[in-house]
């Protein structure tokens, strides 16, 4: 696009600034959310005592003990999971042209709950043992998470491979994604039916996606991956955008399709596979959220990205907030809350998109 003179269009300018306010309020948003989920919980710790420790300066031990040690670390793991599962949402979306794409929908989150359930009935890494508190906990948490991990890349692969031998359309990935999550749904159930009790409630507790379970060197793992592959989204939002206008087009345009739609479909995969595996199986964030922010910022990718990573972590940081308040001294893993309000929310998407 040639502009005389270098002058930039004011209605262009005006249609940018727009776009640029939203992310900069989704951005404000976050960082009072964090403060305030720190700050809420059995023991209330008062804002500026929260806002003094993140800062550094001198604030009492015990402050600094439910800031830095608990706290934190969970607002952090909720943060980047909600980032991670939206932009991976957002990019997959747009890479197979379809509005229900994401990682729970193609069978890539299904693939993680296998991998963890073999694990706990074959490798020996998830016999639970109660505590002191009657809590229940995954002996070998590594040996499930790496369990996980490698079936929603497996998962993943054979998604991409049959996409190669049948080109890589977007109907042939999710179908093939469907298929996987039903045969990864059986393989599951076929383990759960011929696990002990010990091994059953191992198998269920892993499912549940909680934030509470990363610690420091997770959240450093979850930060790398999710940093580089929103690089990666980032960097291709003109193909992403070239691809919504058609794959003719975007061949027309020099866009390689086959190998953004191939390569980014891995990228969202493995950053999900991360997540997932680290943190249980957490639903809807990835589906929901692209098309919350969609309606409000359009679906230009150099905006819809960076305001799906912001809006994914606010929106699960939120819910980690009310899941742990909600039932206290109770906590309820997130994923639950997740489910409940995904669901309701993609339904009135879907009826307001029917009518405007």
């Amino acid at each position: 696009m040639h502009f005389h003179d270098g002058q930039i269009p004011e209605e262009y300018r005006r249609y940018v600034g727009r776009k640029v306010v939203f992310l900069i309020i989704l951005t404000i948003l976050l960082a009072l959310a964090l403060v305030v989920a720190v700050s809420l919980g059995a023991a209330n710790v008062p804002i500026p005592a929260v806002v003094k420790s993140l800062v550094g300066m001198e604030t009492t031990r015990q402050t600094e003990v439910i800031v830095w040690n608990i706290r934190l670390p969970q607002a952090l793991a909720s943060m980047l999971a909600g980032a991670g599962l939206a932009v991976a949402g957002a990019a997959m979306q747009s890479i197979l042209r379809n509005p229900l794409g994401s990682p729970f929908t193609l069978g890539i989150s299904h693939a993680a709950a296998f991998g963890a359930a073999l694990s706990v009935m074959l490798l020996g890494g998830g016999i639970m043992t109660s505590n002191t508190v009657g809590a229940v906990q995954i002996t070998n948490p590594w040996l499930t998470t790496f369990s996980a991990f490698a079936f929603s890349i497996l998962a993943a692969a054979a998604i991409v491979g049959v996409a190669r031998l049948r080109g890589a359309t977007p109907e042939v990935m999710v179908l093939t994604g469907v298929a996987l999550g039903a045969f990864f749904t059986a393989g599951t159930m076929f383990l759960q039916f011929f696990a002990d009790d010990v091994q059953l409630a191992a198998m269920v507790f892993w499912t549940f996606g909680d934030a509470a379970r990363a610690s420091w060197r997770e959240i450093g793992y979850m930060t790398a991956v999710t940093l580089a592959a929103s690089v990666f989204f980032f960097a291709n939002s003109w193909n992403y955008n070239a691809i919504d206008a058609g794959d003719e087009t975007a061949k027309g345009l020099g866009v390689r399709v086959e190998w953004v739609r191939t390569s980014g479909m891995m990228l969202a995969s493995v950053l999900t596979a991360v997540i997932i595996s680290f943190l249980g199986i957490i639903g809807f964030v990835g589906l929901v959220v692209p098309h919350m922010v969609r309606r409000v910022i359009g679906a230009d990718h150099r905006f819809l990205l960076p305001a799906s990573c912001i809006g994914g972590a606010l929106l699960l940081l939120v819910a980690d907030t009310g899941a742990r308040l909600m039932l206290a001294p109770h906590v309820l893993p997130v994923s639950i809350l997740t489910a409940f309000m995904g669901a309701p929310v993609f339904l009135w998407l879907i009826i307001r998109g029917g009518r405007t």
